[in-house]
C-alpha cells in the first residue's frame, strides 16, 4: 500500500511539471459487469462506481483541471432492465443530495447538460438544488451528461438554431462553427481535450459527438469501479506524450 502511494505521489509530480487538458470527458463504463464478474448484483456496480468517481474528482481538482465531465447516463441507457434504470434514475440525486456541502465547500460548479423529462422529480429537484447551490463557485466544473445523446443534441441544436433564423435573431449567413457550438449543451465549455473510457470498449457511444472532433481518446480495460487516482494520471501523463496537431504539420 505503501508502495503504490509513493509512486502514485511521484506520478502526480510529474504530471503537475506538463501541459494539463483544461477539460476532461469521462465514460464512466462496466459497473455492471464488474459486479457480475464478482457474483453481485449489477446494482452494487453501479454504487462502487461512486467511490471512483469521487476519488477522480478529488484528484482532478487538486491537479487544478478546469473542467470534467462525466457521462452518468445515455438516452440509450432506457432500454436496460426496469430496476437498473430505476436505481440509475435515483443515483444522481442522491449522490447530489449527500454531497453537496463538501462540493460547495470545495467550490466545485455543478453543470448538468441532457434531457431532465422523465426523470424522477426527487432526482430534478437533487440537480437543480446542486446547479443553483454551486452556481457563484469560482472553481472546477462538474458536468454531469444525464438522459444524453450526442445525436439528440446536434438535432435540438439545429432546431434552437432554425428557431432563432425564424425569429429574426440570427442570420442564416452568421452561423459558423463557432456560433454552432455556442447553441450547444456545452456551449459555456471548451471542448474536452481528453476523453477517458474504462472496460475495454473502443467507442465513444454517442457521446460529445461534436465536442469530440480533436480530443485525444484514452481506453483502458479496467471497469469504472477499479478506476481509481492511479489510472487517471496514467491517462494524463500519456496525454501529455502525445502531440496535438489539430489537423495540422
Amino acid at each position: 500500500m505503501k508502495k503504490l502511494q509513493n509512486r502514485e505521489e511521484e506520478l502526480f509530480q510529474e504530471v503537475l511539471k506538463g501541459k494539463l487538458p483544461e477539460h476532461v470527458a469521462i465514460i464512466m463504463d462496466g459497473n455492471g459487469r464488474w459486479a457480475q464478474k464478482r457474483g453481485l448484483p449489477r446494482l452494487a456496480g453501479h454504487r462502487a462506481g461512486i467511490i471512483s468517481l469521487k476519488k477522480v474528482v478529488a484528484c482532478a481538482q487538486e491537479l487544478g483541471i478546469k473542467v470534467i465531465t462525466l457521462y452518468a447516463f445515455s438516452t440509450e441507457n432506457w432500454k436496460r432492465p426496469r430496476r437498473e434504470v430505476d436505481f440509475l434514475m435515483r443515483l444522481p440525486g442522491e449522490y447530489l443530495q449527500k454531497e453537496l456541502g463538501s462540493l460547495i465547500e470545495k467550490n466545485i460548479i455543478i453543470k448538468i447538460m441532457g434531457d431532465l423529462n422523465g426523470v424522477p422529480e426527487f432526482t430534478q429537484k437533487a440537480i437543480k438544488q446542486a446547479v443553483e447551490a454551486t452556481q457563484q463557485n469560482t472553481g472546477m466544473v462538474l458536468n454531469f451528461a444525464f438522459n444524453y445523446g450526442g445525436r439528440t443534441e446536434i438535432v435540438n441544436t439545429v432546431k434552437r438554431i432554425a428557431k432563432d433564423v425564424f425569429e429574426g435573431r440570427l442570420r442564416w449567413n452568421e452561423i459558423t462553427e463557432k456560433v454552432f457550438a455556442n447553441y450547444l449543451d456545452t456551449g459555456f465549455l471548451p471542448d474536452p481535450d481528453l476523453l477517458i473510457r474504462p472496460s475495454g470498449e473502443l467507442r465513444i457511444s454517442n457521446f460529445l459527438l461534436w465536442q469530440l472532433a480533436y480530443t485525444e481518446l484514452w481506453f483502458t480495460k479496467v471497469m469504472w469501479p477499479d478506476f481509481n487516482k492511479m489510472y487517471f494520471l496514467k491517462a494524463i501523463k500519456d496525454y501529455q506524450k502525445r502531440e496535438r496537431r489539430f489537423g495540422g504539420i
